[in-house]
C-alpha cells in the first residue's frame, strides 16, 4: 500500500512538473517573446534628427516600377545602422550595374547615423546618387492594402522565425505597394535588370520558385500576381515553418496560375506574363554547393557556371561563418572586386 502510495506521489510530481514546464514555455513565447520584438521595432531613437527618413513620407519615394529593395529586418539595440560588407556589396552591385533605377534599403527597425565618418561602408553605398536608405514604419506601412489588419494584429512577432518572416511579409508587401524589384542582402548582381522583361522569378530547383528575386509591375498582371502574393500570406501564413512564407507564396501562387507543379514548365505563356527563369539565371550555384563560392580550387568551374547568370546568390544562412581575406582567388572576392568595388575596397582584411 505505501509503494503504491509512492508511486501515486511519484507520478503527480512528475506531471505537475511537466505541465509547469510547458506553461512556462507557452509564457515565454506568447507574451514575453511577443513583447520583446514589437518594442524591438518600436523603440525611440535617442537622437530623432539623425533618424532615416520613414519610406512613405520621405522626399525621395519609390517610383511605380523601376526600384530595386532590399529588406534589413534585423532588431537594433542601439539605433544605428548596421550592415556589413556582403550586404553592402549586394546593394552596390544592384546600383552599378542598374544606374538608371533607384535601389531602397528598407530597414524595419528605427535606426540612424551617428558618425558616419566611422563607417567606411555606408560612405561606399552612398557613393551612389541611387542609392537611399529609408525606415519602414511597421505600424502604417500595411496601411489600405490586404494586410492591414493582420499586421496591426501582431502575429508576425509571434513567429519562430520572425526575422526571416518578417522580411518574406515585407518583399512580397513592398511589391504590392511600389512595383519593382526585390533582392536578398546575399547575392551580388552581374548584369543589369533592362535585359529582363517584367515580371519574374527564378526557379531554385524543379520543386521551388525562390523569392530571393523577384519582379511585379505595378499595374497590370504584375500587380495581380503581388495582390495573390499578400493574399496567400494573409490564408496561409505559418509563424513555425521557416520557408512556407517566402518561397513557399510564390510557388503556390505560379502552381495554381500556372496550372502546372514543376517550376520548370512555369513558361511566361501559361503563366500570365510572367516568367520564371530557370536556376542558372539568379541560383546557379545551389545552396549544396555554396563552397565553391569560397575555395580556390574552384574558381575556374565555378566562374564558367555563373558565366550566364543576371545575380548570384551566396546562400548566407550556410555560408555567413566563411571568411574571404581581400585579394584571395575564390569567386565570392573575384565577383565582389568587379562588381561591388567600393565596398571591396573598405571591407578591411576580410570581406
Amino acid at each position: 500500500m505505501v509503494v503504491s502510495m509512492n508511486l501515486f506521489l511519484g507520478k503527480r510530481k512528475l506531471v505537475l512538473t511537466a505541465a509547469t514546464l510547458v506553461a512556462l514555455v507557452y509564457i515565454l513565447y506568447s507574451i514575453d517573446y511577443h513583447t520583446y520584438n514589437e518594442n524591438c521595432f518600436a523603440r525611440g531613437f535617442p537622437e530623432p534628427q539623425r533618424t532615416l527618413e520613414d519610406v512613405q513620407r520621405a522626399h525621395k519615394q519609390p517610383h511605380r516600377g523601376r526600384n530595386i529593395f532590399f529588406h534589413e529586418t534585423s532588431c537594433s539595440a542601439d539605433g544605428v545602422i548596421k550592415l556589413n560588407a556582403r550586404q553592402a556589396c549586394a546593394i552596390e552591385s544592384a546600383a552599378r550595374m542598374n544606374p538608371s533605377w533607384n535601389a531602397f534599403v528598407l530597414f524595419a527597425a528605427p535606426v540612424g547615423f551617428r558618425n558616419k565618418s566611422a563607417l567606411p561602408l555606408l560612405d561606399a553605398l552612398l557613393a551612389y546618387p541611387n542609392v537611399n536608405l529609408r525606415f519602414v514604419n511597421l505600424t502604417t506601412y500595411a496601411e489600405d492594402t490586404p494586410l492591414d489588419a493582420w499586421m496591426q494584429s501582431g502575429e508576425i512577432f509571434r513567429s519562430r522565425y520572425m526575422n526571416s518572416h518578417l522580411s518574406d511579409i515585407m518583399r512580397y508587401l513592398t511589391l504590392f505597394k511600389y512595383g519593382g524589384t526585390y533582392l536578398d542582402l546575399d547575392v551580388v548582381v552581374l548584369k543589369s535588370f533592362d535585359t529582363l522583361e517584367p515580371n519574374y522569378a527564378g526557379a531554385e530547383s524543379p520543386r521551388w520558385v525562390a523569392a530571393g528575386v523577384m519582379n511585379f509591375e505595378p499595374d497590370g498582371h504584375g500587380h495581380e500576381l503581388a495582390e495573390m502574393c499578400v493574399r496567400d500570406l494573409l490564408i496561409n501564413f505559418n509563424g513555425q515553418d521557416w520557408g512556407n512564407n517566402g518561397p513557399g507564396v510564390i510557388t503556390r501562387v505560379l502552381k495554381q496560375i500556372c496550372a502546372t507543379k514543376s517550376p520548370l514548365m512555369m513558361t511566361r505563356e501559361r503563366c500570365r506574363f510572367f516568367t520564371v527563369y530557370p536556376p542558372e539565371a539568379f541560383y546557379a550555384i545551389n545552396f549544396d554547393d555554396y563552397k565553391q563560392f569560397f575555395e580556390e580550387r574552384w574558381l575556374d568551374q565555378a566562374m564558367a557556371t555563373v558565366n550566364r547568370s543576371v545575380v548570384v546568390h551566396v546562400w548566407n544562412k550556410f555560408s555567413k561563418d566563411h571568411k574571404v581575406r581581400v585579394g584571395s582567388r575564390v569567386l565570392y572576392g573575384v565577383l565582389a572586386e568587379q562588381y561591388c568595388p567600393r565596398v571591396y575596397r573598405a571591407s578591411g582584411e576580410f570581406f
